[in-house]
């Protein structure tokens, strides 16, 4: 395409305010640099450096375009770099955690299917719904559930996650169906370790403090108790989905529904992304969207 002949030169040479040094980074000449950016003001009919002996300032028009320029660079260079971890084969030890249960239903078999599609890598798999240390103790990655907490890690969501408040058939045909908050709370709750369960009604998030006989950590335990007919349970999609389609658990107050959160990828901010690492997380995603 004519328009890109120039724009790379452009970002660097206004990021770095040198020819000189742009054309280092860029590894061309200073010459191809200064011509084809010329090419692209003479497309443009605008004018987007001031340059003398010294110094190179941006103009208005350069100031602006510049803006939207970065944004077109970054997403080419990224774009490049997908390219090219699809066609590197990855190598190497991966070192990563996931929650107890997730982790065992739905991203063992498919880190499982990763290492037989790349026969060159390793799996080093931790299991705990502990959140550890990831730069202490050396994990290349981890998946975290939900909302997360402000740190210095980046993220990348890997899929959404539904909550669903659910019952046995035989429990709700013995104490009723809740159609609202206040009905729910007449009805027994399984409750977990968070012990608040949330909703979104007329456009705002409401709090629901559920009471019950049960109280468990534990979100196969909760489900097995919601099987028997011992009260309501408010869990993920991923613990349910074939339950709902069996029959064996009716959703209820679908349109008080906790609003959609996250499944994401989480890794430090001061390591460096690998090529096998980005090759697993793009995997992930793929499979879990």
């Amino acid at each position: 395409m004519k328009h890109w002949t120039g724009i790379s030169e452009f970002v660097a040479v206004a990021e770095h305010h040198s020819f000189t040094r742009a054309a280092k980074q860029l590894g061309i000449s200073v010459a191809q640099v200064s011509r084809n950016i010329a090419e692209l003001e003479t497309t443009l009919a605008i004018k987007l450096l001031y340059r003398t002996t010294r110094n190179v300032n941006l103009t208005e028009e350069g100031s602006l375009y510049l803006q939207h320029c970065r944004h077109l660079v970054s997403g080419l260079e990224e774009a490049n770099r997908t390219l090219a971890n699809l066609k590197a084969s990855p190598r190497g030890l991966i070192k990563l955690t996931a929650p107890v249960f997730y982790g065992e239903t739905r991203i063992a078999p498919l880190l499982h299917n990763f290492l037989k599609q790349y026969p060159d890598t390793e799996l080093d798999l931790q299991l705990t719904n502990n959140k550890l240390d990831l730069v202490q103790g050396g994990f290349d990655l981890a998946i975290r559930l939900g909302t997360l907490e402000s740190s210095s890690l980046i993220a990348r969501k890997l899929a959404k996650r539904t909550q669903y408040v659910v019952a046995s058939p035989a429990y709700l045909a013995k104490y009723g169906t809740p159609k609202n908050i206040t009905e729910l709370a007449q009805h027994q709750c399984l409750i977990g370790t968070v012990g608040q369960w949330r909703f979104t009604e007329h456009g705002k998030s409401v709090q629901f403090k559920p009471q019950g006989r049960i109280i468990c950590n534990s979100g196969v335990a909760l489900l097995d108790a919601a099987l028997k007919g011992l009260g309501l349970v408010q869990l993920p999609d991923y613990y349910l989905l074939d339950k709902l389609q069996t029959g064996e658990l009716v959703a209820v107050l679908n349109t008080l529904r906790q609003p959609d959160d996250g499944i994401w990828a989480i890794y430090p901010q001061n390591r460096h992304l690998s090529a096998k690492v980005r090759v697993l997380v793009d995997y992930l995603a793929i499979q879990l969207s």
